[in-house]
C-alpha cells in the first residue's frame, strides 16, 4: 500500500502543476510491484468447485389445514389464500445441491428442499438436466441424499470441519432466488451454533458469506475448494440476508450420508446421558476451572455411557479428540454417529482429565416418518415390532387428515406384508417400495384381525 501511494504522488503533483504527462510517462512512473503483481482472486477456487454445485427444482403436493408453513411460502412466491379444512396444495420449489460422488451420481442437499416432492429435477452447471431419486433423508439433521444417472460429473472433496477455526475464509455457492449459480464469500463467524430450533440436531457453522433463499443445500467451501458445510438457513428478521447464515458441518454430513448409503436411513447411536451446558456458575459450584463443556446430570443404566464408567457430575470436554463446547453440540455429534460406533470422550472429574471409550447403542425407540419411505404413507410414524414372535412394522401414530389417515391406516396397525411380500422390518418395507409400485396392497394386523388396505401411490 505504501508503495502504491508513493508511486502516485508524482502523478498527482504533475496534474496539479499542469505539467504535460503522457500515458507512456505515467506508465513508467508506476512501481513495478503494481505492474507485475497478480491481483488476488477466488476465481480458480470457484472454477474448481462450481461444476459440482447443482440447482434443484421440485414439484409436489402437501396436505394443509390452513395456510402453508413458512418454508413453503417461499415455494409459492407469495402468501397463499386462507383455506378451511384439509387440502392437497401443489407447490414448486428451488434449491441447491452438491455432488459428492461423481461415479455414483450422489448429491447432498437439505431435506427441506425435497420434502413432499413427487418430482425432483437436477440442473448441472453445463445446462444438463436429470431426474433424481431419493436414496434417503434425515429430517432431524435436515440432510437428504439424491442420485442421478449421468456421466462426466465433477465432485467436491470433503474437508474435516473439525479443523475449522473462527476467522477462516469461506465461500458459498448456490442458486439463490432461482437466479442461477451465484458465489459469495466471507468468513467463519462462529462454530457449534445451536439452540436455534431450526432442526432436531444443531451444530451449525455460522458465516457472513451471503446466503439467501434458494441457497439451501448449496456448498460452503474453504480456500482449497473443499466442502466444509451444507448451507441451510439464515437469520433474516426482515426477510433478507443480514450476514448471519448457518451451514451443517461436513463431518456431520459425511456421517449421515454414510448411513443413508448403507441402510437407506439413519441408525442413530445413543450415549445414554442427560445433562446441560456448563455455565460459569455451575463450573464454580463444581470447583472446575473449565468454562465450556457438557455437564452430565444423569447416566442411564446399562447404557454405553454407564458401561464406559461415566458418572453424574462429569464434564465432557472432547469427543474423539475434538472439543465439545456445550451439551447441544455433544447431542448433535453423537446423534449423527451410527449405533455400534465406539467414541472416545475426554471428561473432567474432580479436577482431573480422563479419557474413556464408549460404544453407542440403538435408541429404545426407532420411530421414523413414513414419508421418508413413501409419500402415500406420509403422516404416519413407523417402528419395528416383534409381538409374540411375529415381526412387522407398527404404525405408532397417524396425523389427522394426512395421506395415511385418508387411506384408513390407524395407530397400532402392524404391516405384515406388501403386495404379497412378507415384511418383517422397516428396511424390508423400504426395499419393496423402492420400485414405486402404482398400488400398495398392505396386509395389516389390527388387533386380532387381519385385513388388506389398498393405497394408491403418487405418480
Amino acid at each position: 500500500m505504501k508503495k502504491l501511494t508513493m508511486g502516485l504522488v508524482p502523478v498527482a503533483l504533475a496534474l496539479t502543476l499542469g505539467l504535460s504527462t503522457s500515458p507512456v510517462a505515467l506508465a513508467h512512473q508506476l512501481p513495478k510491484a503494481v505492474e507485475d503483481q497478480q491481483m488476488p482472486s477466488l476465481a480458480p477456487i470457484v472454477a474448481k468447485v462450481s461444476p459440482a454445485v447443482v440447482s434443484i427444482s421440485v414439484d409436489g403436493e402437501m396436505v394443509t389445514n390452513a395456510q402453508a408453513p413458512e418454508l413453503f411460502q417461499f415455494f409459492f412466491g407469495q402468501q397463499p389464500p386462507q383455506m378451511q379444512g384439509p387440502h392437497k396444495t401443489p407447490f414448486k420449489g428451488l434449491g441447491s445441491g452438491v455432488i459428492i460422488n461423481a461415479d455414483k451420481g450422489y448429491i447432498v442437499t437439505n431435506n427441506h428442499v425435497i420434502k413432499d416432492a413427487s418430482k425432483i429435477e437436477v440442473t448441472l452447471q453445463d445446462g444438463r438436466q436429470f431426474k433424481a431419486k431419493v436414496i434417503g433423508a434425515d429430517p432431524m439433521s435436515d440432510i437428504a441424499l439424491l442420485q442421478i444417472k449421468a456421466k462426466h460429473l465433477t465432485q467436491v472433496k470433503m474437508a474435516n470441519s473439525d479443523d475449522l477455526k473462527v476467522g477462516d475464509f469461506a465461500i458459498a455457492l448456490g442458486n439463490p432466488f432461482g437466479l442461477g449459480q451465484t458465489v459469495t464469500s466471507g468468513i467463519v463467524s462462529a462454530l457449534g451454533r445451536s439452540g436455534l430450533n431450526i432442526e432436531g440436531y444443531e451444530n451449525f457453522i455460522q458465516t457472513d458469506a451471503a446466503i439467501n433463499k434458494g441457497n439451501s443445500g448449496g456448498a460452503l467451501v474453504n480456500l482449497k475448494g473443499q466442502l466444509i458445510g451444507i448451507n441451510t438457513a439464515i437469520l433474516a428478521p426482515g426477510g433478507g440476508n443480514i450476514g448471519i447464515g448457518f451451514a451443517i458441518p461436513s463431518d456431520m454430513v459425511q456421517n449421515i450420508v454414510h448411513q443413508l448409503i448403507k441402510y437407506g436411513e439413519v441408525r442413530r447411536g445413543m450415549l445414554g446421558v442427560a445433562g446441560g451446558n456448563l455455565t460459569p456458575e455451575l463450573a464454580q459450584a463444581m470447583g472446575s476451572s473449565i468454562q465450556h463443556g457438557a455437564f452430565v446430570n444423569q447416566v442411564m443404566p446399562h447404557s454405553g455411557a454407564a458401561k464406559a464408567g461415566l458418572k453424574p457430575g462429569d464434564i465432557i470436554v472432547s469427543l474423539d479428540g475434538k472439543p465439545i463446547h456445550n451439551f447441544s453440540e455433544l447431542r448433535a455429534r453423537v446423534a449423527t454417529r451410527g449405533s455400534g460406533t465406539t467414541i472416545e470422550l475426554g471428561i473432567i472429574r474432580d479436577g482431573h482429565e480422563l479419557h474413556v471409550k464408549a460404544t453407542l447403542q440403538k435408541p429404545k425407540s426407532s420411530q421414523i416418518n413414513a414419508n421418508n419411505i413413501s409419500t402415500a404413507l406420509s403422516g404416519a410414524t413407523l417402528t419395528n415390532t416383534d409381538t409374540k414372535g411375529e415381526k412387522g412394522v407398527e404404525i405408532t401414530s397417524v396425523k389427522p387428515n394426512s395421506s395415511a389417515d385418508q387411506f384408513g391406516l390407524k395407530k397400532g396397525d402392524i404391516i405384515l406384508g406388501v403386495n404379497k411380500h412378507r415384511v418383517k422390518n422397516i428396511s424390508e418395507l423400504r426395499n419393496i417400495l423402492k420400485s414405486k409400485p402404482d398400488v400398495l396392497a398392505l396386509n395389516i394386523k389390527r388387533g386380532d384381525a387381519q385385513l388388506y388396505i389398498v393405497v394408491q401411490q403418487n405418480q
